[in-house]
């Protein structure tokens, strides 16, 4: 990219950090590369892929995608009786945002980093977390009990501010009555919707979404942003509301403005079980969620196809047609029965066909990108006020901050890897992440972490960056209750489709029950006897 070192910091991180930075002489660059998501293959897609497969295989079922969702229908299969099936994923490793790296000091995550206990009515994540014996049992409601080991340990969340960190994140030091008063509010009116139950007896937030009410009181909050939302309820603290779009930037990549109402208050709401209890408790590993997909893929792992570009799935009279190409650039097919279409949309449309063989129509799905960077660190960085935690998020800085790899394990001295997480919410910084090389991602990185830690650059042994060009879908106003969420979820033919697209928050929660939802339609008309998890 033409752009001077200024410009570039301008555009990620403002213009007074792009000035101070430049006053400084400029530091020396770390080991490290840009890693991950074939974006080039991918991008392949753009243009019309007719290509005659030079064999052909046969299976019952095929999955084209191994993400969260991906995954979630093999596991599903599975534990339905049904091992004839075949996955293939474009990347070399399955697990999508899940994905996780590896190193001799600890695994770290490259996208999503922990899920919440889950609630009763989440019987599907109940279910895998048994299986992996997280759960060790049931309390006095119900409830599922989480091994205390899986628990975030403490300390897990602090903030800096103004060259100190504070425990939590509501920046509490400085705070006006006015702003507490606010935030007291804010916490009833949640407290409220976690309470409530529409006429169909259901939760206003729940997870999954699809356990959520569609009373039109709840659902409505669709046609609003949360900025709107906040507004209308006079809810005008400065604290409050960068909390809050802390919350949408951190769940869906978008500010508060360009974020339905419905999704900004499914995040505080869908985690409290009623009023008066606490948020459910974060479920983490040093790999994040990279531990779920290591679990699913030990399960499925003899039946995925990595390094497949899936170019073509098209329903026949007898079942589904799958064309791809292996990385030799060599086309094959797969004909199945039944098919699992576990990409997210904006793949989906360009490589599915109806009945009738044409291209899916457009729909209007929008996607967040992501700069997820893993800094290495010979020894851990210095810091006035509260002690550094598990996820460590700078005030005044669009990124999110950053996550320990080491918390988790009880490392709290000597060398460890900092996951720093940054959502393009502004469109310049999305449009030119891609055009970006190393040298470029990683200034923008230390940058950021200057802001906190000064010294960072003499602490630094290496530092890898994945670029994710659309990391997840972005839930908009007017799009979780319009038609064309809904369209893009309807089978076509022997063809389901199962993705977090399809609930328009992109959690891995999500993506596992359209994962397995998926899976249990196809048991369903394959005639399989199996309960359902749903």
């Amino acid at each position: 990219m033409n752009l001077s070192r200024r410009d570039l910091l301008t555009i990620f991180l403002g213009a007074p950090l792009a000035a101070a930075a430049c006053r400084a002489k400029a530091p020396k660059r770390p080991e490290g590369e840009i890693v991950g998501a074939s974006a080039s293959r991918g991008h392949e897609l753009r243009q019309p892929q007719k290509r005659e497969p030079l064999s052909w295989r046969t299976t019952e079922v095929a999955i084209i995608g191994g993400g969260p969702a991906g995954l979630a229908a093999a596991w599903r299969l599975v534990r339905g009786g049904k091992r004839d099936y075949e996955m293939l994923e474009l990347e070399p490793d399955v697990g999508g945002t899940s994905r996780y790296g590896t190193d001799a000091l600890v695994d770290h995550p490259w996208g999503a980093h922990y899920i919440n206990a889950p609630m009763a009515e989440n019987r599907a994540m109940i279910t895998l977390l048994e299986e992996m014996r997280v759960i060790e049992g049931r309390d006095k409601d119900g409830a599922p009990v989480i091994g205390e080991q899986f628990l975030c340990r403490e300390p897990d969340e602090r903030v800096f501010y103004r060259g100190r960190w504070y425990e939590g994140l509501y920046l509490h030091a400085g705070a006006s009555p006015a702003d507490l008063a606010e935030l007291q509010r804010f916490e009833t009116l949640i407290a409220a919707f976690a309470d409530f139950r529409g006429a169909d007896g259901r939760r206003a937030f729940a997870i999954p979404m699809a356990k959520s009410t569609s009373d039109p009181r709840i659902t409505g909050l669709d046609q609003i942003s949360m900025a709107t939302w906040l507004t209308e309820n006079e809810l005008t603290s400065p604290r409050l509301r960068w909390l809050v779009d802390y919350a949408c930037r951190d769940d869906y990549g978008t500010r508060i403005e360009d974020t339905s109402a419905w999704a900004g208050l499914f995040y505080f709401a869908a985690r409290k079980r009623s009023d008066g209890k606490e948020s459910q408790p974060v479920i983490t590993w040093p790999e994040g969620n990279g531990r779920l997909v290591r679990h699913l893929h030990g399960i499925v792992h003899e039946r995925v196809t990595t390094g497949a570009l899936v170019t073509e799935v098209r329903p026949t009279a007898s079942g589904v047609d799958v064309v791809a190409v292996d990385r030799q650039n060599v086309a094959f097919g797969v004909r199945a029965k039944h098919a699992i279409v576990a990409a997210p949309h904006f793949v989906a449309e360009r490589i599915v066909r109806d009945l009738a063989g044409n291209p899916l129509p457009p729909r209007n799905f929008a996607y967040g990108t992501w700069l997820v960077s893993n800094v290495h660190l010979r020894e851990r960085p210095a810091g006035r006020g509260f002690p550094l935690s598990w996820d460590n998020v700078i005030y005044e800085s669009p990124s999110l901050g950053y996550v320990v790899a080491t918390h988790q394990r009880g490392l709290d001295r000597g060398p460890t890897i900092l996951t720093h997480y940054f959502p393009m919410c502004d469109a310049a910084a999305r449009q030119t992440l891609l055009g970006l090389d190393y040298g470029a991602c990683a200034d923008i990185v230390l940058s950021d972490l200057r802001r906190a830690h000064p010294e960072i650059d003499t602490l630094v042994t290496r530092l890898d960056c994945m670029r994710w060009g659309h990391a997840m879908v972005r839930p908009k106003p007017r799009f979780l209750f319009g038609s064309e969420r809904e369209a893009a979820a309807t089978p076509i033919g022997n063809m389901c489709f199962a993705h977090s697209d399809l609930s328009g928050v992109a959690l891995f929660e999500e993506a596992f029950y359209r994962g397995v939802h998926a899976a249990e339609t196809v048991l369903g008309r394959a005639g399989a006897k199996s309960e359902s998890l749903l």
